[in-house]
């Protein structure tokens, strides 16, 4: 959303309130982060830089503001907030305004300050310490809401692939999409699709159909290695980490031309993974096997990435290739009161039903639902006559199938 210098100048006329601050661009980072905290713990907001509290315009004079703004935000906040920053200038003749916006947050944040975190909430006008029953209110109230459609913090859309959402919805979904300069088409067709929301790009279009979800999402990729033994050492035969969207990009014909992070995850399997060969009956033709069936391993792949917690940022998927196995750690426990026994009879939960959907839409999933022991049981067992192990540990599940 961009403010022109006519909005702006209104907004300050109408003064500050649950969702605007006013600020000297000489604060401290902390009194700034103080701000931009509360708003994030409401419904977002916008603090405006250069602007008294009485509303009288006294500019920018800080060097290198959003330099300083950006690292406020990544250093003073607990978990950091990515802000909109914008600059309008002469809103008075040779003085200039900064715009610092901040969305709803994914979680509750905090403001760390002299090594200790403090809760923050805006009442009104007031950015103030919540009460013990406005705090588990507040932590309540995100656990309601679908972390999936929460909109990412300084994402636009400009921030998305072009060239995958009209693959997606001219290819895949066989609709009619908006011109590409066509701004507020796009903007209403992805608000509709839940790809975005008021406030921005949603957490699930970014991972889907982000230009490089990991700018704003660190947590929305694959850390993979492949290990010569079967324990994890140090000297591994191959460690990658695989990013970029979710969804592959492919042409007119349906050829994959551009990899997605299920290609990018199958391709490093293959190679770190040996194919053995045997004489089919008759002994005529080498038949190749390889050493995992590629339907099973690609459930499960797809399964980390649809199901896991893309709220715990601390870590990646894992896809870890042993001598011995092969292992798929997804962050998050089940959901829904799932377990790994309600699993293998085809019980299903999506914590991400959207991402769930779009991901369906391009067949990397069955609609019945049934991918675990439809592909992943039954490929194993009809490969080499192993059963998968699905482990729920802590914050952690894991798949893991044996060669």
């Amino acid at each position: 959303m961009t403010i022109t210098r006519t909005e702006l100048l209104e907004m300050i006329r109408n003064g500050e309130n649950s969702g605007v601050e006013f600020k000297r661009d000489d604060v401290q980072s902390h009194d700034l982060a103080k701000e931009l905290v509360a708003f994030a713990n409401l419904e977002g907001g916008i603090v405006l830089l250069g602007v008294e509290d009485d509303g009288s315009i006294s500019g920018i004079t800080r060097q290198k503001l959003e330099e300083w703004v950006m690292t406020a935000c990544r250093d003073k906040i607990r978990p950091g907030l990515i802000p909109f920053h914008a600059l309008v200038k002469d809103v008075e003749p040779g003085k200039d305004i900064a715009i610092v916006r901040v969305a709803r947050g994914f979680d509750v944040h905090t403001l760390w300050h002299n090594n200790k975190n403090a809760y923050l909430i805006r009442v009104g006008t007031q950015s103030r310490e919540p009460t013990p029953q406005e705090l588990g209110r507040l932590f309540q109230q995100r656990g309601s809401f679908r972390a999936e459609l929460r909109p990412v913090s300084g994402a636009t859309l400009a921030d998305l692939d072009m060239r995958r959402l009209k693959n997606y919805f001219v290819n895949i979904r066989e609709q009619d999409v908006p011109d590409d300069n066509d701004e507020t088409g796009w903007n209403t067709l992805l608000f509709n699709t839940e790809i975005m929301v008021e406030d921005g790009v949603t957490v699930s279009g970014i991972l889907l159909f982000g230009r490089t979800p990991n700018r704003f999402l660190p947590q929305a990729g694959i850390d993979a290695v492949a290990f010569p033994g079967v324990n994890k050492e140090y000297a591994a035969r191959e460690r990658c980490a695989l990013r970029g969207p979710m969804t592959p990009l492919s042409d007119d014909a349906g050829e994959i031309v551009e990899a997605g992070l299920v290609e990018q995850a199958l391709a490093f399997v293959q190679r770190n993974t040996a194919i053995t060969g045997q004489l089919e009956e008759g002994g005529a033709r080498r038949e190749e096997i390889p050493a995992y069936p590629r339907e099973a391993v690609r459930e499960a792949i797809v399964n980390a990435l649809v199901h896991r917690d893309y709220l715990l940022s601390g870590t990646d998927i894992e896809l870890s290739i042993y001598e011995d196995r092969m292992e798929i750690i997804s962050p998050g426990r089940l959901p829904n009161g799932i377990t790994p026994a309600r699993m293998l009879t085809g019980c299903r939960a999506a914590r991400n039903q959207l991402i769930k959907d779009v991901m369906r839409d391009y067949r990397y999933l069955e609609h019945s639902g049934m991918g675990i022991p439809r592909k992943i049981v039954k490929c194993m067992k009809e490969h080499n006559g192993t059963e998968p192990g699905l482990v729920e540990e802590g914050e952690l599940f894991t798949i893991r199938l044996f060669r």
